[in-house]
């Protein structure tokens, strides 16, 4: 039997860690790190620096590269695809490593509830018992950052995706709305009037840059520096928060 422990670590700070996913990375047969490409490489560099800060003796390590997810028009099709990719690569990550089975840990960014598939390719691995740590969400550091609460008094928040919002608009029925996955400036298909909007990018690590402000007088900063900011890096993640009414 595999036990798959998937570890919430926050956004890159190794202080984002909790003392159970400490410890599950300690007593942990096997850690994977995903390792392909220009922002693949830059995080598994902050899974290997957390590593090197929290484990107390040696435990194996293995990289695998992540498949590339196919651009076709039936998305959620594509997305089954790759899962489904990335599972056989797990397993044969885990199988010749751990063949009288184990205990293996999987950093996962920010937390593995909220928009992440990490849970969701787990469930493709048959005969594998799957745990979860919580961590840190970027959401959480995005808000400490700009030192404001989620939501208005006694008002509901929806947390989306830039696809949702390019494609269908300000969902009714809330006055803040939290964007993750954002591919670029989803924010410009909204009216900008009576819109605030916090952003950051690498929030919690090193690079984070944040800005605040009326959406219509920043819309224009937040492209420019998040096209300045992924040419830099070779990658960007960012997120943002937009609050309609008023700042409170």
């Amino acid at each position: 039997m595999i036990t798959l422990f998937l570890i919430g670590i926050g956004t890159g700070n190794p202080d984002h860690l909790t003392a159970q996913a400490v410890q599950a990375l300690n007593g942990a047969d096997l850690i994977l790190i995903p390792k392909k490409g220009a922002a693949k490489s830059d995080l598994a560099e902050v899974r290997e620096l957390i590593l090197s800060r929290v484990l107390t003796a040696p435990v194996p390590v293995a990289t695998y590269d992540v498949p590339t997810r196919a651009d076709q028009t039936d998305y959620l099709g594509a997305v089954n695809d790759w899962h489904d990719a990335i599972a056989r690569v797990w397993k044969d990550a885990i199988t010749p490593r751990l063949p009288s089975g184990g205990t293996v840990a999987l950093m996962v960014w920010g937390d593995p509830s909220l928009y992440d598939s990490t849970l969701r390719i787990a469930a493709r691995l048959p005969g594998v018992s799957v745990k979860v740590i919580p961590g840190i969400t970027s959401l959480q550091v995005l808000t400490a950052a700009h030192a404001i609460p989620l939501n208005t008094l006694a008002a509901p928040v929806t947390i989306t995706t830039g696809r949702q919002l390019r494609d269908h608009g300000w969902p009714e029925g809330t006055t803040s709305l939290a964007v993750m996955l954002d591919k670029g400036g989803a924010f410009t298909a909204i009216d900008p009037a009576n819109t605030t909007i916090w952003w950051g990018a690498y929030v919690g690590m090193p690079e984070e840059t944040l800005i605040h402000g009326p959406l219509a007088q920043v819309s224009d900063e937040i492209l420019a520096t998040r096209a300045r900011l992924r040419a830099e890096h070779g990658w960007i993640m960012d997120i943002y928060l937009l609050r309609r009414g008023g700042d409170v």
